[in-house]
């Protein structure tokens, strides 16, 4: 794989948007949304700088040129912010924050969503009227849910469900998880902080994401949405709407594959913070 130069492997139409909540003094997401590269990050509020953690991911990512990436591209940008993040600190707590997000990849002259995970911030893809989490959440009541100690119908209300257990920074080791999908012409791609998804249930996104069909308004019309439903959190969503793809078998199935290895309820507060247990992931 390697970047093209001859023009981008997936033609988009992108909208953004982001709003600080209803009950932050601040937005600690940070967001980039400019082809190849869609991503969100959202800042741990129980740490301090935050925000500034976040920025400094995305500043990372922003620098990376052309118009595709690799998985390569992507696992060196994330140590260089691993490397960043690290090194800021506020008194005694280190900064932290999550990443989500899709890239445009070229393999073998086709065009492929490139997407990587770090945290409980999420990336959906809406094709064909379904919509589809690919990330899978670093957070407790994930862990909980796979291992069946969880009902997947109560996680949306358990307590625990801003404890992350990976993060960049604040003590977290955790690598990132991987996914490349066929793209194809229609598929809708959905990057978003967990403010959205803590607030919209799948129902509520996959309508929007229906119904509105403008990618900007659409991306304007999630946030909103979340505010009304109580705005908890800081909220971002980022629509990226697959206009034209490269193929060169149109054939092909459109499932979900890993990318080949790279070398290796109740009204809580819903501010992403690390898991309190010394452990692996964030602490």
């Amino acid at each position: 794989m390697s970047p093209r130069d001859e023009g981008p492997p997936i033609r988009v139409a992108v909208g953004a948007a982001t709003h600080e909540g209803l009950r932050r003094r601040i937005n600690e997401d940070a967001h980039l949304a400019r082809s190849p590269l869609f991503l969100v990050a959202d800042g741990m509020g129980g740490h301090d700088a935050g925000d500034i953690a976040s920025a400094a991911v995305i500043d990372e990512f922003s620098a990376l040129p052309g118009t595709s990436v690799t998985v390569d591209h992507l696992q060196q940008a994330l140590e260089r912010a691993r490397v960043r993040v690290d090194a800021l600190r506020a008194g005694e707590r280190a900064a932290g924050t999550t990443l989500s997000g899709v890239a445009i990849a070229d393999i073998d002259g086709e065009g492929y969503w490139l997407t990587l995970n770090v945290g409980d911030s999420r990336t959906y893809r809406f094709f064909d009227g379904v919509l589809e989490q690919i990330s899978v959440d670093h957070s407790v009541v994930q862990e909980l849910v796979d291992s069946g100690a969880l009902d997947e119908g109560d996680a949306a209300s358990d307590n625990r469900r801003n404890v992350i257990t990976r993060a960049i920074g604040a003590g977290s080791t955790g690598e990132a998880d991987f996914w490349l999908i066929p793209a194809e012409a229609g598929d809708r791609m959905l990057v978003c902080s967990d403010g959205l998804s803590g607030e919209l249930d799948a129902q509520g996104i996959a309508d929007i994401l229906a119904g509105v069909r403008d990618p900007q308004l659409a991306a304007n019309r999630l946030v909103h949405e979340a505010i009304l439903r109580g705005g908890r959190d800081n909220i971002t969503a980022i629509v990226v709407d697959a206009l034209e793809v490269s193929t060169r078998n149109a054939g092909d199935d459109h499932d979900t594959r890993p990318p080949e290895p790279a070398d290796d309820g109740p009204d809580v507060d819903t501010e992403t913070r690390p898991r309190a247990a010394a452990s692996e992931g964030a602490r």
